[in-house]
């Protein structure tokens, strides 16, 4: 009789960044410029490593991973996002929530170990240089960039699997703009001591250790590079890892903010502005903050054009 009495939910309501018809449409046209900018930005950086000889190094390899993976994570996102403002309805079936949650979740733990992988490149080509072509082969970077493609999405389809087993009840509105573990799992009516537990530990794995092996590397980086007698030599090894230690704090800021961080009370919101930033900013800014200052990037470009 329990399990005729209990309704399983089916879909979710999103709540969304705004409920002012107005203002849903003004965001819908800003954000679909972000988009459009954003993948439009990492597709160029995708070409330009590719059709460019003098970008076949390891740092823009991977960065043409990393480009790649922020085109599927902003098309996991935003699309639905635009949806949702343009028709003023934010209504998603639980499946569709579910297959975002593991996307979205997927390729931010990518961005996780992707730059973690970098941050482990300019370590070599900055404190090893002598070992530096035969530790970052061919071979190792297909290695190092399949190994990120691989475990980042074993370990979220663990976390969404803990999701999915729990039972879903009532109420179904989510006060966000996209479906994210945390907020769908608030929502569980069974016990979910475990699946946050087996999630909390995943979190772990897949964020804390990348962040240790770049804070380690960096540590090392700084210590040769204080070392350095040339200043040609130290601003040549700032230059080549100022753009990727942006991103890293914008990365990690972010999670941190996000996770760490306590919530206030008076602040429901709190989560939906710290995802704005993530989800819409970040992903702009990557492309970005990697060629702003790249000489070499620039170089392809006008080779190009």
């Amino acid at each position: 009789m329990e399990a005729e009495n209990v309704t399983s939910v089916k879909e979710f309501i999103l709540l969304g960044l705004a409920s002012q018809r107005k203002i849903q449409l003004s965001l819908f046209g800003v954000i679909l410029l972000v988009y459009l900018l954003t993948v439009l930005g990492n597709l160029l950086i995708i070409i330009l490593v590719q059709i460019d000889v003098q970008l076949h190094i390891p740092m823009y390899y991977f960065l043409s991973h990393f480009a790649g993976i922020e085109i599927c994570y902003v098309t996991s996102t935003m699309p639905l996002m635009l949806t949702h403002l343009l028709t003023g309805n934010g209504v998603i079936s639980f499946a569709l929530c579910t297959i975002q949650m593991y996307v979205a979740l997927t390729m931010g733990s990518m961005e996780s170990f992707l730059l973690s992988v970098m941050a482990y490149d300019r370590y070599l080509a900055i404190c090893c240089p002598l070992i530096y072509a035969t530790a970052m082969s061919k071979q190792k970077q297909l290695q190092f960039a399949l190994a990120c493609w691989v475990i980042a999405p074993v370990l979220s389809a663990i976390c969404v699997i803990c999701l999915v087993c729990q039972t879903y009840c009532g109420p179904n509105w989510i006060n966000h703009f996209i479906c994210e573990l945390p907020v769908v799992l608030k929502l569980a009516c069974s016990d979910t001591r475990i699946s946050k537990l087996v999630i909390l530990a995943i979190g772990a794995l897949g964020i804390l250790v990348p962040l240790l092996v770049i804070l380690t590397t960096y540590g090392c980086i700084i210590y040769s590079v204080s070392h350095m007698k040339s200043n040609v030599g130290l601003h040549k090894a700032f230059s080549t890892c100022a753009s990727h230690l942006i991103v890293v704090i914008l990365f990690y800021g972010t999670i941190i903010c996000m996770y760490m961080i306590p919530k206030s009370a008076s602040s429901p919101d709190h989560d939906k502005q710290i995802a704005v930033f993530y989800v819409v900013v970040t992903p702009l800014l990557n492309p970005i903050i990697y060629t702003l200052r790249n000489k070499s990037i620039h170089r392809a470009a006008s080779k190009m054009l």
